[in-house]
Order: C-alpha cells, then structure tokens, then sequence
C-alpha cells in the first residue's frame, strides 16, 4: 500500500463505517464485535477453527461465525464489509487478507476503532522483548503520580475495551506488530520503541514486513507527541522521526534518560538509586528507563517514578527465582522466547546453566551465541531440541531432554553451587504447552518438587 492510499483509508477511517468483517474471532475480535454492536454497526465474523465457547459467545452476541468459509464464500464476506479487522496475529499470507486487497476493502484494527470513539491521551510501547514490563511499570508510575492509568492493547484488556472505563485519565498500551500492522492512524501522545529482533516470522511475510510494522507507531505521532528511543538500538534510531520531539534512553549513556553515577537519571535530574530498586539486571535498568521516560511525556511525576520504580516486581515468568537448592538458584523465564529475550536475560548472570527449546518461530537460534560467555551448559529440550544443541555444540557441553522434567533434573546437576539455573527458551511454548504461562508453571511445580526432595532447598515466600 502506497502512502498516499494508506492516508486515504485511514481519512476513510474516521469515523467507523457501518459494516465490518471480522478475520477471526479470538479474545481482541470478540471484545471488538461487542464494542461495534453496542454502538449499531453491522458485524460479520469468521474463524477458521473456533472452539465451542467461540461459537457460543458469537451466538450470545446474536452473530452466526462463519466457520473455514471456501475461498469463494469469503471473498463474498470480504466485499459485502465497508472494512476488515483482522484479529492480532493473523498470518501475512492469509487468503482474507490478500481477498481485502483484491477487493479494495480496507483493513484496521482496534486502535483505529478507539480512536473513533476516544481522546484520551495514549501512551504506547512497542519492541521485541520488554513491552509488557514497561507499559506495567509506567501504568504504575502513572498511577503514583496522581493519575487514573489503565493498562491496554497486546494484554488481556482490548483497547476497544478499556476505553469503556469512564475513570480512566490516560492508556499505556502494550503496541504489538500485529496491531500496528493493519493500524490506518495510530495517534499515541508518547510512543515508546524498545528494541528490534527477528521475531513473528511465522506471521510476517519477512523480516522487513516485521521491521515496518514496528516503525508504523511512530508514523502519525500528532503535534506535541514524544518518540522514546532506545538509543543504542540502530533499528530502532533509524526510523526516529525528524519533526516530533524525541527522548533517547540508554543503560549506559549519555542519553535524555540513562544510569548515571548508580542512579536513573532524566532531563530534569536523578530518579530513583540503582541500589533501591528491587532488581537491577542490565534489562531492568533499561526497562525502567524506558517506562520513566514514556510516562513522564503523558503527565508522571519525578516523585512518581521514584516510589513506583522502587516498589515495582517483574511479573511472573521473567527472570523470577522459584528456588534455590543446594547453593543453585533456579529462574523462570518462561515469557522469553525469542534469542533476544534470552539473551538480555543471560547477560544478569556471570554463568548460568541454560534451559532452552521448544517450538522455534522461524527465527536464527544462533543468536543465543551473544551471550555464551554468560552459559556454563545448556539442556536442549522440545521440537527445538537439536537446533538449540547444534548451537552450542561447539562452545559448551549440552544434553537433550526429552521434557521438562528431565531438563530440570540434568540442569540440577550440571549447575554448580553459587550457579544458576535458568529456563529461558528463546522459542514458543506450543509444542508441549498452551502458553508460556503454562510452560513455567510446570518448570517451577518440578523444581520445588526437587526442593522438596532436597534437605537443603529454599522456596521464596
């Protein structure tokens, strides 16, 4: 699509047209089928492989989803609708993507239908590892600083529903490629980029299509708007926009926001000390960088980010110990899976038995190979096994697991006492598990079973 169409959709766009398909029914759709009847629109829907709680809550909705339509009766969908919104994370190559472009039909997602519907202010973040962790931590800092922060988007809470909540003063959300891909004019008052890796191949055509998907949040910034950069990111810095105000931030600057001398620092001054956070990996310190700057552009306070930086815990499945037993300390990093993530995560520890595997997103697992200074052993496991294996072979002794309960326990013994032991796959859960979630749980029940079976484990309370 060439700019000058995309900005015609998007004036298209501006207010909601009366008939939308919906390419999917997954938890963003449904939240969107709802926002859209509420308000009179006529909906279509189609899945290609709904469960039976799928199709019941289309007919709760009083929709009848069309199921695996033929390539027929799709085109005949598509071209009935003023509009298309593709459900996140819908693959490029999708024959109702390609039916939209050879019908006219224009796509769009949930953000363009918020932004229809509401003005108040957005903060966005997007990147390939890190984003759920900012927009939690500058929806705190928001929040600490006097003002009514929810947040939205790539979370459990659709924009399309967030904005239901007549309290709420300002939005963070969490900007996936998915979204931003079929995005005609997002609009964010700040735009946070983290960082740029291969990932969602399986999705994107390429790695370029992945690439501009990223770049698209900061292609409508309106007048007085901040783009937030990570500055020692290339990727990211290339596509910083010339006419908006722009903060950079960096672990180790100089930068608009960097550690300086221990201590978080900003344009106006220091933040928060290094020593009163309650974790301070190389990735947490940018993290919090990042979510200071981003939230200071839409309202938060210096007093603000200093007592939510200092209060904030990671969430589940990142880099969380479970146990220590025998002098080991076992993390669950479950919600990494790509070699970016599993890189940052390596370089918080001086030499880590790695637990890796699982169903790999077409993406190069010798990346891994940055961090290898930070790796003692690995433990293969999952469809990625004899990637992951081939990988290290030459740089460090590896085992392959047949599960997770095997891996846990050849990790145990290959650590040394005053060693880690980390899972973080780089891959997808799917292979063995239904969700990341789902993957650490079951790491984390096995290691306190061995803790259990131990004399001399710990559990954290």
């Amino acid at each position: 699509m060439t700019g000058t169409s995309a900005d015609a959709m998007a004036g298209a766009m501006a207010e909601v047209p009366p008939s939308l398909l919906l390419a999917g029914f997954g938890a963003t759709n449904r939240a969107v089928a709802r926002a859209l009847l509420s308000r009179g629109h006529t909906v279509t829907a189609f899945d290609d492989g709904p469960d039976a709680a799928t199709i019941a809550e289309a007919e709760g909705l009083g929709l009848e989803l069309q199921i695996a339509p033929d390539d027929r009766r799709l085109r005949q969908l598509v071209r009935a609708a003023d509009a298309m919104i593709p459900t996140p994370g819908l693959p490029e190559h999708h024959r109702a993507l390609a039916a939209a472009r050879d019908g006219g039909v224009p796509t769009a997602s949930e953000f363009d239908l918020a932004r229809s519907w509401d003005s108040r202010p957005i903060a966005a973040v997007t990147g390939t590892s890190g984003k759920t962790t900012v927009t939690e931590m500058a929806v705190a800092a928001l929040r600490c600083s006097g003002l009514e922060a929810v947040a939205a988007g790539n979370n459990d809470l659709p924009l399309v529903a967030a904005i239901e909540q007549t309290g709420a003063e300002v939005f963070v959300v969490e900007a996936s490629s998915f979204r931003l891909a079929h995005s005609l004019r997002f609009e964010p008052r700040a735009a946070c980029w983290l960082n740029f890796a291969p990932d969602h191949l399986d999705i994107h055509r390429d790695l370029v299509s992945y690439e501009t998907s990223k770049a698209r949040l900061w292609r409508w910034l309106p007048p007085g708007a901040t783009a937030v950069a990570n500055q020692l990111d290339p990727t990211v810095m290339a596509h910083l926009p010339e006419d908006r105000a722009t903060w950079t931030f960096a672990r180790q600057g100089p930068a608009d926001w960097w550690c300086r001398s221990g201590t978080l620092t900003g344009p106006s001054g220091p933040v928060v000390s290094v020593r009163e956070l309650r974790r301070a990996m190389p990735h947490d310190l940018a993290n919090a960088l990042a979510a200071a700057a981003t939230a200071t552009a839409v309202g938060a306070t210096t007093e603000g980010l200093a007592e939510a930086l200092r209060s904030f815990e990671p969430g589940s499945h990142r880099v969380q110990l479970v146990a220590s037993i025998g002098g080991v300390s076992f993390y669950d990093d479950s919600k990494a899976t790509t070699p970016h993530a599993t890189v940052a995560a390596l370089r918080g520890f001086g030499a880590a038995v790695l637990i890796a595997g699982g169903r790999n997103k077409g993406l190069d697992l010798s990346e891994l190979l940055d961090a290898v200074d930070c790796v003692s052993s690995v433990v293969a496991f999952g469809e990625a096994a004899d990637e992951v294996a081939e990988v290290f072979a030459a740089d460090r002794p590896v085992r392959v697991a047949a599960d997770m309960g095997e891996a846990v326990e050849l990790a145990a013994s290959a650590a040394e006492p005053g060693s880690a032991v980390l899972l973080s796959p780089a891959c997808a859960s799917f292979d063995l598990y239904p969700s990341y979630a789902a993957r650490g749980d079951d790491f984390a029940r096995l290691v306190r079973e061995l803790a259990d079976r131990s004399r001399c484990g710990t559990v954290p309370s």
